[in-house]
């Protein structure tokens, strides 16, 4: 499902916000992934549309990602025993895999395109949260904090996602919360930040979790998975106005709870939907 788009004009001192006060930084656009559908049901026709291709809006396009990954786990918190590493471990795989590849055919209005994505840096934050459910300007300045601890830099061809741990919502509304209407986002913030919130899928499998994982970790799999959608998304459409199709979805919305069974990336094993091929017209596991 796709939520209304809010394009704001922001000033770049949203990157500012201090470290600790949390302030309510509203993003420049932003988009969702939807639980997935219940009672074992099949995707809807509408993210798996044959013939519904994706259209080039006009915007930039990811070519190099460069990803950050901040994972959020005050004290205290649980999160399971490989769920950091095998998420570091996909983020250092996926970048030359045929998954990956097959962002390479949406192109920029110079001919660019996403060829490659890799890991540039982690860091865990053990502070606590300012709520039990956090806002997306609290999870903004987080991300601002975590570049001005680590000295990254923002830019498109940085993107920055941010993992909780059990039992932490993030809400963009007062009637949109993580696990109840959708599983993680991406967007963008203070001009060209570009995100993405990856809740802690294992807090509610049912709705965000994968049915098995090929790595003994059901939780970290999940969030493999949800993490998975985001970044090809984020590659393809980091400001919400580029690759979109009629209805409104993106290359992940198109193919989301599509699973293809277990891919192999960088010789290691994951279970990660597949995503759209405008020239297959179809979704995929690896593109042309």
């Amino acid at each position: 499902m796709t939520v209304p788009l809010c394009m704001l004009v922001l000033s770049t001192l949203a990157l500012y916000v201090p470290a600790r006060t949390f302030a309510a930084v509203q993003d420049a656009a932003s988009h969702f992934l939807d639980v997935k559908p219940s009672g074992g049901r099949q995707p809807s026709a509408r993210r798996n549309g044959h013939g519904s291709r994706l259209i080039y809006r006009g915007g930039p396009i990811i070519t190099t990602m460069k990803v950050h990954a901040i994972f959020w786990e005050p004290k205290g918190s649980f999160v399971s025993p490989r769920y950091n590493s095998l998420l570091l471990r996909y983020f250092g795989d996926v970048g030359a895999s045929g998954l990956y590849h097959n962002n390479a055919q949406y192109r920029d209005t110079r001919g660019a395109t996403p060829l490659q994505a890799q890991l540039a840096g982690s860091w865990v934050d053990t502070a606590a949260y300012p709520a039990q459910k956090l806002t997306d300007g609290q999870v903004q300045a987080e991300i601002a904090h975590a570049m001005r601890v680590n000295r990254w830099s923002g830019g498109l061809n940085n993107v920055f996602f941010i993992f909780t741990a059990r039992g932490e919502n993030t809400c963009t509304s007062s009637n949109q919360c993580s696990f109840t209407s959708f599983c993680a986002s991406h967007g963008a913030f203070g001009g060209n930040i570009v995100y993405a919130t990856i809740p802690y899928a294992g807090t509610n499998l049912s709705a965000c979790g994968v049915p098995f994982s090929p790595n003994g970790d059901i939780d970290a799999e999940s969030a493999i998975n949800v993490a998975s959608h985001e970044q090809m998304e984020a590659a393809t459409d980091p400001l919400i106005n580029a690759w979109i199709d009629a209805s409104g979805a993106e290359i992940g919305d198109k193919c989301a709870w599509n699973l293809g069974g277990v891919s192999i990336l960088n010789g290691h094993s994951y279970l990660v939907q597949k995503e759209w091929d405008n020239a297959a017209n179809n979704c995929v596991l690896a593109g042309p």
